[in-house]
């Protein structure tokens, strides 16, 4: 097989070099026969104009003058009339190039140039042109042998690759053969490298989800147990202790959650709940880090506003943009909600610069981040808001205004009716 290759190759590269090589010999030999051609016509029309203008002046026309004149190199005679022939340089002998030129007073300028100039310079052409020709030879007999050597081991190849894929090592190759048994045990062991390169990157994405979410719910029962342990009144030692017990549950909430999507993240458990609720936990949780920052965060908007989703999953989310813009936002953090349609929606917004012009449309992805962050917490809540069927928008950039959409609660006019107060 790699003699048959290198043969093959050879041949058509040798073929390619017969025509190819032929024609360009042929093309340049034209062109450096007109060159020369041209170039002798020009000294003769240079040398006729020189002796126009000294005739018409009336000055005295030698070969010195012309040859200093003209700058001439070549052999040129002048054939004035009247007077006898003028001759500048040597006149060469056998085979000639002549260009003839005649100027307004009848005088007459021959230039010649030895024809062996013109073979010369395409003696100088067929040897640059074998001397290219002879590269792509010897380039091609490389090729051809590197080639065969690859064709000739592709089982090697193939067992590199399953040692690779059993030493943790899961990047498929790609690599095809051109024999369609070698390449179907190819296509095996590229699809397990895929499946394992999935799972690996799914575990290490819930590792650093888990390091991003968990972040918070313990910063927040760290701030707690140190109330407790400064406190000296027994009933506040109590009311931290509860709002402290209430983190552990939120904590956990968020260890099941992120173990949820990890399995499926189209899983989730959206039910009816009290949006006002979630929302003052949150402002309550992250009270004392903005007053710590000389900050303040509120809440306006519509009151008793009920919405369909997972109670743990919108806190994350409203943590992630409320720790968003402690971290990157400025001045007063304000919590909005208002109904639109049949959506209930929380706008979180701040005073500070917003998000750059060229992150507004990548804020959500992955690794992108405006300072030095990790940039997961927003893609992260994206993805919890999803996954109750509501989403998570940037709606305005400067200053920024994140927007989360929820599906409103539907409720039957029975119930409507049975919450009224009697008169």
């Amino acid at each position: 097989m790699r003699r048959r290759l290198i043969s093959s190759t050879l041949a058509v590269v040798l073929v390619v070099i017969a025509v190819f090589g032929v024609s360009l010999v042929i093309v340049e030999t034209r062109t450096i026969s007109t060159s020369a051609q041209e170039s002798v016509d020009s000294e003769a029309l240079r040398i006729v104009s020189i002796v126009d203008s000294r005739l018409i002046g009336g000055e005295p026309v030698n070969p010195d003058i012309l040859a200093d004149q003209s700058g001439a190199k070549r052999f040129a005679e002048i054939r004035i009339p009247g007077r006898p022939s003028i001759e500048i340089g040597t006149r060469p002998t056998g085979d000639v190039i002549r260009g003839i030129a005649e100027g307004e007073r009848g005088e007459t300028v021959i230039v010649e140039e030895s024809r062996s100039v013109v073979t010369a310079e395409v003696g100088r052409t067929l040897l640059i042109i074998g001397a290219v020709a002879l590269l792509a030879v010897v380039a091609a007999v490389l090729l051809a042998v590197r080639q065969a050597n690859k064709l000739a081991s592709p089982l090697t190849d193939l067992a590199e690759t399953a040692e690779r894929l059993g030493s943790g090592d899961p990047r498929p190759r790609h690599k095809r053969y051109g024999v369609p048994e070698l390449d179907r045990v190819a296509d095996v062991l590229d699809a397990s490298a895929e499946r394992i390169a999935r799972m690996l990157t799914a575990e290490r994405r819930l590792a650093a989800d888990a390091s991003h979410q968990l972040r918070t719910p313990l910063t927040a029962l760290s701030m707690r147990l140190e109330e407790v342990a400064v406190a000296d009144d027994l009933r506040t030692v109590k009311e931290e202790a509860t709002i402290a017990l209430t983190q552990v549950e939120r904590l956990t909430d968020v260890v099941q959650r992120l173990l949820t999507n990890a399995r499926d993240p189209r899983t989730g458990s959206a039910v009816a709940f009290d949006l006002d609720e979630v929302i003052k936990q949150q402002i309550e949780e992250w009270r004392p880090a903005y007053r710590s920052a000389g900050r303040a965060i509120v809440h306006s908007g519509k009151q008793g506003m009920r919405a369909v989703g997972t109670p743990g999953a919108v806190a994350q989310v409203l943590a992630a943009l409320i720790e968003n813009s402690l971290m990157h936002g400025g001045g007063t953090v304000a919590l909005r909600t208002r109904v639109t349609g049949n959506q209930s929606v929380i706008e979180v917004t701040d005073e500070g610069p917003g998000v750059p012009a060229d992150l507004g449309a990548r804020i959500f992805e992955r690794a992108v981040s405006g300072r030095s962050s990790t940039g997961i917490g927003l893609a992260v809540a994206r993805d919890l808001a999803e996954a109750d069927g509501g989403r998570l928008e940037l709606l305005q950039q400067q200053p920024p205004v994140f927007a989360l959409f929820l599906s409103r609660e539907v409720r039957s006019r029975t119930e409507r009716d049975a919450e009224r107060p009697v008169r």
